[in-house]
């Protein structure tokens, strides 16, 4: 039987706006299109796990109004237990607003809202009700002081430990023992190393950092590049499928529900990571976060659909 998943973090709304290009300081750019969906780096993670196949439970704090309520309306049509998700009567939900360019890039600015009141007494009820085989997985789109308490809380259960270390902070020295694995992009591993990370041999050498401050399992993503896994038997990278990407926003997460999937489902750490980045490459062919999140099937099957809805096959990166 396979393990559940536990997410513990934000719920945003995203407002979005795709144009040419990103403004400069003091600059207006016309002629964008405006799209706005279900976001937040928690919410992403549990909802990618949860087409993906997984079991998931999510903790999170939305606000008394109508983002909050369209949010946990999604969640309960992707079947996500929402029973530990609260509501901040004082606090408005989580926004962010994303810039998109012609190449699919994104810069983003977050107002976290509710996000911001997430506090280790939200966490207490379900982390007593956590069973042995759950994987536990987090971000830091919630104060700092709520992971260090689920990390360590989760860590004396025995349970596995996920963090995406996203948006980029430095962590307490001590945390990274109490980690099963980390999976920073390239920006956060050079933080959280103090390697820059350019190619495959500077992302070996900040993954070795890494372990050397206690985390056994490193995978620090490369966007179209694939994913780098740095363990105390493997270190190599694996590559993504080529895409023609539209719109990355969220395609991280993705990646992070993903890799929660199938490591609940006891594969094995390089064949998680192959299947976390094929669902990412999917993602990245559509606009939005939650909306690009591709079904179960999909992956399988190795499609992606386009903005026409025409099928076509992604192929392996050489």
């Amino acid at each position: 039987m396979h393990g559940k998943i536990l997410v513990v973090g934000s719920s945003n709304t995203d407002m979005v706006i795709k144009a040419a290009k990103f403004p400069l300081p003091g600059e207006t750019v016309l002629g964008g299109k405006f799209f706005m969906n279900p976001g937040g780096k928690g919410a992403n993670q549990a909802i990618s796990a949860a087409r993906l196949g997984g079991n998931v439970t999510f903790i999170a704090k939305v606000g008394n109004d109508i983002f909050g309520r369209q949010a946990l309306r999604q969640f309960r049509q992707e079947s996500i237990n929402d029973k530990y998700i609260t509501i901040d009567a004082d606090h408005p939900s989580g926004v962010a607003l994303i810039n998109v360019d012609k190449k699919g890039e994104n810069r983003i600015s977050v107002a976290p809202g509710s996000n911001g009141q997430l506090r280790p007494v939200d966490i207490e009820a379900a982390m007593g009700l956590v069973e042995s085989d759950t994987l536990v997985l987090l971000q830091l789109e919630i104060p700092l002081p709520t992971v260090e308490h689920v990390v360590r809380e989760s860590y004396n259960k025995g349970l596995r430990v996920l963090l995406n270390p996203a948006p980029a902070l430095t962590l307490p020295p001590d945390l990274f023992s109490h980690l099963y694995l980390i999976t920073p992009n390239e920006n956060e591993a050079e933080l959280l190393s103090g390697v820059r990370v350019t190619d495959t041999e500077s992302a070996r050498r900040a993954a070795s950092k890494l372990q050397e401050k206690g985390v056994p399992n490193v995978i620090i993503t490369l966007g179209a590049r694939g994913a780098y896994l740095h363990t105390a038997t493997i270190s190599e990278l694996i590559p993504a499928p080529e895409v023609e990407a539209l719109d990355t926003t969220a395609a991280g997460d993705c990646f992070n529900g993903a890799l929660a999937v199938a490591l609940a489902e006891d594969q094995p750490l390089a064949q998680a990571v192959a299947f976390a980045c094929k669902a990412a490459s999917i993602s990245v062919t559509r606009l939005g976060a939650q909306t690009s999140i591709p079904y179960r099937r999909e992956v399988e099957v190795a499609t992606v659909l386009d903005a026409d809805n025409q099928a076509s096959v992604v192929s392996s990166a050489p």
